[in-house]
Parts: C-alpha cells; structure tokens; sequence
C-alpha cells in the first residue's frame, strides 16, 4: 500500500495544474500594443488601449485586468516615491531654495486722486514647503512728465502662511504702502490671524483669512497716526477654461483671480480690491489685465475717497 501514495499525489498534483486558471495568451500585435501604453506611463492611454483590446479580445480579460491592475499598482508605488524624494528635497533644500514665481511690467491708467497713464512694473516671489509658505509682492507704478513725477505709488507685501491641517492655516502680514496722491508718504500694516480655505480644487480656489492689525500712518502734511485695527481678507482664483486655442501656434490660458483686503479701525476704514484676467503665451510668457479699486472711508483733506487703477503688463515667469 505505501508504493501507491507517491503515484496519489502525483495525480492529484497534476489534476491541480489542469483545474487552475490560467490565461490564454494574448496575440503578439494586442500585447505589444498594452505593452507599449504602459511604457508610456500615461494612465489615460493605457486605460483606452486596454479597454479597446478587451472588446476586441473577449477571451482575454481576465489576463487584460491582470495587466492592468499591476500597471496601477506600479503608478502609486511610483507617486508614493515620487512624493517621497519631493518631501525630502523640501526639507533638505535652502532658505534661497525652491523660490518661484513672476516679473511684470506694462502700463496703467488711473483715476480718482488723479487721472493719468504711466509704467507699472512688478514683482511677485512664493515658496510653497511641507508645512509653510512665503509670499513676497511688490508693485510700483510710476508716471515723470516734463521733469515732475505725477504718479509713484509703491505697494509692498510679505505674507507666510502655516497650514494646520487640510482646511485651516495661520497667516502673519507685513505690508508697507506709499502713495502721495492718496496723501500719504508711508502706510505701514502688521497683521496675523486665522484663515480657512473654503474651496480648494483645480479649477478654483477660495481661502478667507481675519485677524488683528496695527497701522501706521505718515501723511504728507507731516503728521502721523498709529492705530490698532482689524483685518478681513478674501483670495481667489477661477481657472475659466483650460486651453483656448487662438493660432496654430499659440494658446491661451485665462484665468482670473482676485483678491479683497479690508482694514478698519474707529476712524478710518480701507479696502483694496484686485481682479484680473491673466492670458499664457507660452510657459513663461503671459499677459495680464488687472482693475484695482483703493477705498478710504476718511482720507486726508483735498483727497478724495475712491482710486481705480488698470493695468496691462507683460508677465515672465521664472
């Protein structure tokens, strides 16, 4: 009786690999197909080919989802490490490190304390990390006809942000202004507070942000004022359309984004209101038309309330 087992086990082994599934093999042309969407790395593409492959090769799927489902394993393990190395070389990188943003520079028309047309140019820095980011922003516009300047208004801006979780974060405001034809030579703005974004997802972004303030005030009569004050902040951004194709060889995008600002204290209250409609050239060539609208509740004597200014500029991204 014991010879007898050795030739029982072999059957029921060899009834196993007969009883096991097992994939019919693809044709030559349909694999080298899924096999070179999957080269590509492109999740779209490779979606697309499979499916098209699993109408035309029915007895296939089951090896076709087999397929698939490693290609999508090998995409999150690739993401998991890209995000990795990325996190890592945040933490490791420099203070002067991992800086982006643009340069710009066109023209501008104002009215309300004055109605002219001059050059604007600006400046715009941010540096997004793991847990902090830092935004640094400075505009000036400047108009000098027959030897007397009738425009300088300078606007300058550091604000980092904390992320707390997903949703809340912690800002801090510094932020100096100066404009003579609003009546004063230096306006001086330190803020912190809590902010939320309320929407956050591709196409659209909106974050509100609130807190104390302190300002001072130089005005051009030589008098001063310090006040305490709060802060109420609302920063927005539409990407309208994703590609508008305007020539053969050129694209636009357009996007619009805005932001509103308002300070108040028992004496004065201002707001600042910024919208633009930005075009991209090229990936670091675009143009941008903006409205600015400036409001104080209680300007000097011989000011008046309300400023508007519209600029066109040229913007390079770096």
């Amino acid at each position: 009786m014991t010879p007898a087992k050795p030739a029982i086990r072999a059957a029921a082994a060899l009834s196993f690999v007969f009883s096991a599934p097992a994939f019919a093999e693809l044709p030559e042309p349909v694999r080298a197909m899924v096999d070179a969407a999957i080269a590509s790395g492109d999740a779209a593409k490779v979606d697309t080919v499979i499916a098209i492959a699993k109408q035309t090769n029915p007895d296939d799927v089951a090896e076709l989802d087999a397929l698939h489902q490693e290609f999508r394993e090998a995409q999150k393990l690739l993401a998991a490490k890209k995000a990795k190395e990325k996190e890592l070389a945040i933490r490791n990188a420099d203070l002067l490190d991992n800086w982006s943003g643009n340069g710009e520079v066109g023209a501008f028309h104002s009215s309300g304390n004055s109605s002219e047309t001059g050059l604007t140019l600006g400046l715009k820095l941010k540096r997004d990390g793991i847990d902090w980011s830092h935004e640094f922003r400075i505009t000036a516009d400047y108009r000098r006809a027959n030897g007397v300047t009738t425009r300088e208004q300078i606007l300058a801006a550091y604000e980092p942000h904390y992320q707390i979780d997903d949703g809340f974060f912690v800002y801090g405001l510094g932020q100096y202004e100066r404009d003579r034809y609003q009546g004063f030579l230096a306006r001086y703005a330190l803020s912190g507070g809590l902010g939320y974004r309320i929407v956050d997802t591709q196409n659209l972004s909106l974050a509100a942000k609130a807190g104390p303030a302190y300002r001072s005030t130089h005005f051009a009569d030589g008098t001063s004022e310090a006040r305490l004050a709060g802060l109420v902040g609302l920063d927005f951004d539409w990407q309208m359309t994703e590609r508008l194709k305007l020539t053969q060889d050129t694209n636009m995008v357009a996007e619009t984004g805005g932001a509103a600002v308002a300070i108040f204290d028992s004496t004065n209250t201002s707001i600042a209101l910024v919208s633009g409609l930005e075009a991209k050239i090229s990936d670091r060539l675009s143009t941008r038309f903006s409205f600015r609208l400036d409001y104080d509740s209680n300007p000097p004597a011989g000011a008046v309330s309300t400023d508007t200014l519209s600029r066109v500029t040229l913007l390079y991204g770096f």
